[in-house]
């Protein structure tokens, strides 16, 4: 029969607080203790996806006793901390979170985020669908509230800066990349109907006038826009030119 000794688990906010809550529940000093550190918890990023800490105590030349049964396991959780457990259904070491909560997890990374902006506002998360097949799908959050101009700034210069920020803590956090696109009060799906019917308007005028048409620099994301827009039209081709933040698409007309 396999020896076995009692142990105790105890669950907290960091690995010196399991151990000292141990050894005092114990009645025992630390040093009359074994401790295997089960998981070294982690802060999470702007006190998202934090797990606690969890220890394992056994006594240090207890009398192993024989028995058939599993060993004796007692667990202790700090059910006052704030942090989440680490039960098999929180997040993994690894953080292999699955899909379905990638949602929720960056809608609380864009509150806390916007909540440090002093704005006040709602945010939901969801999952779009592809461009194409076998494209990425993107995650989509939507901001709603009164009076958040400021989120979007000029040309929608604050919104990209809330988005590409959102996106490195994202990936961080989930230690995978996620396209995610925030729009603000539905800004960017006004943008987009804007820019289509300016590359349809300025694809009428290269080809009226048979010249190449510059459009004003723009972001990466809405020059794609152009591009796909005009991409089915036989009449013009498309091409982004310069360097930088002055980068921007011309309409070339064809023969």
């Amino acid at each position: 029969m396999p020896d076995t000794q009692p142990n105790l688990e105890i669950i907290a906010p960091s690995v010196e607080e399991a151990i000292a809550r141990g050894a005092a529940e114990l009645g025992l000093p630390e040093e009359q203790l074994e401790v295997e550190v089960l998981d070294e918890g982690s802060r999470g990023v702007l006190g998202v996806g934090a797990r606690q800490a969890r220890v394992r105590l056994t006594i240090r030349g207890a009398r192993p006793q024989p028995t058939q049964a599993e060993p004796q396991t007692i667990l202790r959780t700090d059910i006052s901390s704030s942090a989440p457990d680490t039960s098999e259904s929180s997040l993994s070491d690894d953080l292999d979170v699955d899909d379905q909560e990638v949602p929720e997890i960056t809608k609380a990374i864009v509150e806390e985020l916007l909540t440090r902006m002093g704005v006040d506002a709602v945010v939901k998360g969801r999952w779009g669908e592809p461009d194409a097949p076998g494209k990425v799908r993107p995650l989509l959050v939507d901001v709603h509230g009164e009076d958040l101009s400021l989120l979007i700034g000029r040309r929608g210069e604050t919104l990209s800066a809330l988005q590409y920020v959102t996106r490195l803590i994202v990936g961080k956090e989930l230690h995978r990349p996620v396209a995610i696109v925030i729009d603000v009060e539905g800004y960017r799906a006004r943008r987009e109907e804007t820019l289509r019917r300016l590359a349809r308007r300025m694809a009428e005028q290269a080809i009226d006038r048979h010249r190449t048409m510059s459009l004003e620099p723009m972001p990466a994301n809405e020059r794609r826009i152009i591009h796909i827009e005009l991409k089915d039209n036989p009449k013009v081709t498309t091409e982004s030119v310069g360097e930088g933040n002055h980068r921007k698409v011309t309409i070339i007309p064809q023969d």
